[in-house]
């Protein structure tokens, strides 16, 4: 647990109850917690309706901006360096910066995803788990290698996918206290969204899309039933703004968030993530 925020402790150890560890209490009593994947004669107690999907924009300093957002509605996605920890009093999640750092041609940043995990992490809505940009199951690997350190933490934390990782490979990590943040190349997002929102379904967890600055790309995300979305062209330009709220506000009616049980594993059962196409049982 080396260099991991004192407050993770009491509530690694059960002696306090954060938002995941009751979450995990309420979905394992009414059978919505992911077992129901797993066996069959366990019935869900309970019918899962997702909430509106929620828009995401980076920090930005332009006050203009900023008051377009919070009018809207809209969350910030902070991210562990420089002033953009600060959420400007607007509900918010914590990137974990390797993005960034992939961008400028920089290793991870271990020390500013702590450092923020310490300062804001406690009160995030959800943590994105440190990832390789590209890594395929490397990246899946260094995730989960992160999910066992943060381990007993009480916020929702989301597994980042990238290109080459298949859905049975993060299956069984799945749960309504660990999601799905669908990253990879754009090719490759558009996609599978539909198949990681029928897995998010079979396993009822958060389903996250980053990179969405289209109204084309946020109506796939609304079809693969996802929870929630974020991009940057809020957060520079303030113009963009109604168009791309009126999309995220717009329902899918047939969103695969709304599939069956069975439909959603049928749907992902038989898909190929690699080659992008389905396959025989």
């Amino acid at each position: 647990m080396n260099n991991i925020p004192a407050w993770i402790a009491p509530y690694a150890a059960g002696e306090k109850s954060g938002w995941s560890q009751a979450v995990i209490a309420y979905s394992d009593y009414y059978c919505v917690d992911g077992s129901a994947d797993d066996d069959w004669s366990i019935e869900e107690r309970l019918t899962m309706h997702r909430q509106p999907m929620v828009a995401y924009a980076s920090h930005t300093g332009t006050k203009r901006n900023l008051a377009a957002m919070k009018e809207a509605g809209w969350h910030m996605l902070l991210s562990p360096k420089g002033s953009s920890l600060r959420s400007e009093g607007m509900p918010y999640a914590l990137d974990n910066g390797a993005w960034t750092a992939y961008q400028q041609g920089q290793p991870f940043d271990e020390g500013s995803f702590l450092r923020a995990v310490d300062l804001v992490g406690e009160r995030a809505e959800w943590i994105v788990l440190p990832d390789v940009v590209q890594g395929g199951m490397a990246s899946l690997e260094f995730s989960l290698a992160w999910k066992e350190r943060l381990r007993g933490i009480p916020t929702k934390v989301l597994i980042a996918v990238q290109d080459g990782v298949q859905l049975e490979d993060v299956a069984h990590e799945l749960s309504p206290a660990v999601g799905i943040f669908i990253g990879g190349s754009t090719e490759w997002k558009e996609a599978t969204a539909g198949a990681w929102g029928s897995l998010a379904r079979r396993r009822n967890c958060h389903l996250h899309v980053g990179r969405v600055n289209t109204v084309r790309r946020i109506k796939i995300c609304a079809a693969a039933g996802a929870n929630s979305i974020d991009g940057t062209s809020v957060s520079r330009y303030a113009k963009t703004l109604p168009k791309l709220d009126a999309a995220s506000r717009q329902d899918d009616f047939f969103s695969t968030a709304d599939e069956s049980l069975r439909d959603a594993q049928q749907a992902s059962s038989d898909v190929d993530l690699c080659g992008l196409v389905r396959y025989a049982a």
